[in-house]
């Protein structure tokens, strides 16, 4: 058996934070019900701001004029925070200063699925590798307010993971897989993905935003009855 999930998502997304948190979940209790499952689970871009500056933009001010001002920003903002403790998420949203295009973060995180599936990591610890560079976004995002749009706070961040921040950092400063990623980004919009997070389990059945971890379980078991995953 094989179990195959492709997560939709930006790393500005706070919602694909608790998302990301309730499918770690869900992948605890399905490999706990078929623990001789095979599980990959691969990250694909998706723009939340698109026209966000390269250098960014101060992030409340951009955000009280989407939501109508500073108190329905408080309102969302209380909402999402609960959620997010449910998740064991503790944001910290007045630590952001600017609100990040996330190019090179999507970028960054291409590159360590590529460093995964190169079979680099002879533990076979690769998928792990890439969740764990994935959760280092959301936190340096949404915990400690660093600019996950800054090349060098990305490379930062992969060598605190374990990569070459040197070659991170190089590689961010060309244009490599620039033009994938935002391909990939666009390939979302036109099947319709309009929303995030989004996930796909086995290419046949698909979840809505952050859905607690039975209901995410629950869609799994369901996607085994299906077509089989793609190979």
């Amino acid at each position: 058996m094989k179990m195959s999930v492709d997560v939709v998502s930006d790393v500005v997304c706070p919602w694909c934070f608790i998302g990301k948190r309730n499918l770690d979940a869900a992948l605890e209790a399905w490999r706990a019900e078929q623990p001789e499952c095979e599980v990959s689970v691969r990250w694909r871009p998706f723009f939340l701001n698109p026209d966000t500056p390269e250098a960014g933009e101060p992030y409340r001010p951009f955000l009280e004029k989407k939501f109508g001002g500073p108190e329905k920003l408080a309102e969302i903002w209380q909402q999402v925070g609960a959620a997010g403790r449910k998740a064991g998420i503790e944001f910290a949203f007045d630590k952001i200063e600017l609100r990040a295009n996330t190019l090179n973060a999507h970028r960054l995180i291409d590159l360590a699925q590529r460093i995964a599936n190169s079979g680099i990591h002879a533990d076979g610890n690769g998928g792990a590798a890439v969740a764990a560079m994935v959760e280092a976004l959301f936190a340096a995002q949404f915990l400690d307010g660093r600019h996950v749009g800054d090349r060098a706070v990305l490379a930062a961040i992969a060598g605190e993971c374990g990569m070459d921040a040197k070659a991170v950092r190089r590689y961010l400063d060309s244009d490599e897989m620039s033009e994938a990623v935002r391909g990939d980004a666009e390939e979302a919009r036109r099947l319709g993905i309009s929303g995030v997070p989004f996930f796909i389990f086995n290419n046949t059945l698909a979840a809505s935003g952050a859905q607690p971890p039975d209901a995410l379980l629950k869609v799994m078991r369901e996607a085994t009855l299906q077509a089989p995953a793609a190979a």
